[in-house]
């Protein structure tokens, strides 16, 4: 199923070569196509015994006849959509697209709930839940007659988490991408997400905007349903599963709300039942060189630090090692090619107008492995041959880059003997070598108590280090690692500071912030360590995060530190923090990982 890119006036040719039903015979020609009696659910809805009678009954007591479903794939649909989570308020309809494309194609759709984890409004953080939506679409996979997945995500950790479940139960699924919202728009200049919201709340902080600008652009923002239109953790994760090959191409940069997204629902609806007849599974084609390429495209995208995390997790669930140490090595000699927000200029609205992703791919190719499978049948490079970028400014060359490395850089050194993560192109680059004495928080009230006091001892050779926000002391690694620059610094024009912590931050967020150092203070991590004015040493050239303390006085700190108490005493915070694994293991749940087969259930 070869397509081309999707861009404003390529989606209509996107959708119908997507759907066409002489590729589709080309495509499924190299399968095995399966018999209708050999279909999962075929064992709850097609076999003659008494547990059948009951499961078709009660098919007919919600009004479906035995002709809809007999002898067809059963298709769930796994929609993160709820009324807290404005990224996903257009799956609703978007849902009934998908249905539309699933019955075109002879499929039976069933719509599955499933939790939605909504960046803006779930506290403490949606990474706290990222692996309990992984379990949940698993084991609705595993106890429900499904033969395939279509899977609605977009908002930051769903992506992930679909993704993670999915591979574990390793059905035939494709991913269905949100999509961005339209570009923030307020007094004649645009918005992008996040980014712009730390900028004008330094400008607010400094006494450089009134209040009621402040509300302005509070109002302006965020205009249409959708991700953040900047390349944060949400636009990463989507064109991670673009990369990996488990969307239709094209879809990840589609704005939510221009009607190609519709289109290219349907046309997922339409591909996933394919997909059940041939047989072809994620991890059918997931390789190593799939997660290479996930990492160079991320780091040519200037994509999320949280990337890091979910890739790592993701790669364990489809049976692939991917050490943290990889992401270094590829990022010496990957450029940062999308000139996007934060690292960049424009937004993902402009990106899509561009190419999108198959135009970004293809400007990356010589750093890529192209003969990598896909949900289409062919090979990545197939799916992107004929891609076409209409603004070279926007999707740059290799030749022609917005940074020549440092989409994201591994730093290791005492004080994170298991790695930390820092994004040199979203910096100052005076920051990037450096050595300064520690104002430390040990936690984010405590910081948030602080932080403006006028008799706090910072200047701007400071090092900001937060602590106990990781996996543990977050809990679930809240994203709090752009720690806010002292309001009397922002008052003198500083704007950028190094600042360092066992915590996340935000994809949209940019400055010298070292993050995800592992592991975390909360568990006698080398942070725990760290006393007022000690002097941390940072060289992002040399990868080199250093305490400038002897090994004698940290083992006499060592000694005397205490463990804090716990966290939890019951439920799935329990569970957490029983089970949960540091930064560079990906934060998934020791007995999650890996790719043994999920056991199928007993019917009786």
């Amino acid at each position: 199923m070869a397509t081309r890119q999707v861009t404003r006036h390529a989606a209509r040719q996107a959708t119908e070569q997507a759907t066409n039903p002489d590729t589709r015979q080309a495509t499924s020609m190299t399968y095995d196509r399966k018999k209708p009696e050999e279909l999962r659910s075929h064992r709850w809805l097609g076999v003659d015994d008494l547990r059948s009678f009951g499961h078709r009954s009660r098919a007919a007591q919600m009004g479906y006849q035995r002709e809809d479903y007999a002898g067809k794939p059963v298709i769930a649909i796994l929609n993160t959509w709820n009324d807290l989570n404005p990224c996903h308020s257009h799956f609703r309809a978007r849902a009934e697209d998908v249905k539309r494309g699933i019955w075109q194609a002879g499929g039976f759709p069933v719509e599955m709930p499933a939790i939605s984890l909504g960046e803006t409004f779930q506290k403490p953080t949606t990474m706290l839940y990222r692996n309990l939506l992984a379990i949940e679409t698993e084991e609705q996979l595993r106890s429900y007659p499904i033969d395939g997945c279509v899977l609605m995500g977009g908002c930051d950790k769903t992506t992930p988490a679909l993704i993670m479940g999915a591979l574990s139960m390793n059905l035939p699924s494709i991913f269905v991408p949100a999509g961005p919202m339209l570009r923030g728009n307020w007094a004649g200049k645009t918005l992008g997400s996040g980014s712009d919201v730390w900028k004008y709340w330094a400008e607010l902080k400094a006494g450089n905007i009134t209040r009621e600008t402040w509300g302005d652009i509070e109002n302006g923002i965020a205009r249409s349903a959708g991700t953040c239109m900047t390349m944060g953790t949400a636009s990463s994760m989507t064109a991670i599963a673009e990369t990996l090959g488990l969307t239709l191409p094209g879809a990840s940069a589609i704005p939510a709300v221009d009607s190609n997204h519709q289109k290219m629902a349907s046309a997922s609806g339409r591909r996933i039942v394919e997909m059940v007849w041939d047989d072809l599974k994620p991890r059918d084609f997931l390789t190593a060189a799939s997660f290479d390429n996930a990492v160079t495209a991320v780091l040519g995208l200037g994509g999320s630090t949280n990337a890091v995390i979910h890739l790592i997790a993701m790669a364990q669930r489809a049976g692939v090692t991917l050490p943290l140490q990889r992401f270094d090595e590829l990022a010496r000699t990957t450029p940062v090619i999308a000139n996007l927000r934060p690292t960049g200029a424009f937004l993902m609205e402009d990106f899509y107008y561009a190419g999108g992703l198959p135009a970004f791919l293809m400007a990356l190719s010589p750093l890529l492995d192209m003969n990598c499978g896909t949900v289409t049948g062919k090979s990545l490079g197939a799916n992107i041959a004929k891609a076409e970028n209409y603004n070279p400014d926007v999707i740059r060359s290799l030749d022609n880059p917005v940074a020549a490395s440092g989409g994201l850089v591994i730093l290791q050194g005492n004080l994170a003997p298991d790695g930390a993560v820092i994004k040199p192109a979203a910096a100052e680059s005076h920051l990037l070598k450096h050595t300064g004495r520690a104002i430390v928080f040990d936690s984010y009230n405590d910081m948030n108590a602080r932080i403006d006091d006028p008799a706090l001892e910072v200047d701007a050779d400071s090092v900001l280090v937060l602590r106990n926000c990781g996996p543990q002391g977050g809990p679930g690694m809240p994203e709090w690692g752009q720690l806010p620059i002292p309001k009397k610094l922002l008052q003198q024009g500083v704007r950028d500071m190094v600042r360092m912590s066992d915590a996340r931050m935000s994809g949209t967020s940019y400055g010298a912030c070292i993050l995800h150092i592992a592991p975390e203070a909360y568990v006698g991590g080398p942070l725990a360590l760290v006393k007022e004015g000690d002097l941390i040493e940072l060289d992002v050239e040399n990868r080199v995060l250093n305490l400038k303390v002897d090994d004698a006085e940290l083992e006499r700190r060592r000694a005397a530190w205490t463990p804090p108490p716990k966290r939890f005493e019951r439920g799935y915070g329990k569970i957490f923090m029983q089970h949960i694994q540091q930064a560079d293991k990906g934060c998934d749940f020791d007995f999650l990982e890996g790719d043994a087969p999920t056991a199928e259930p007993e019917i009786h």
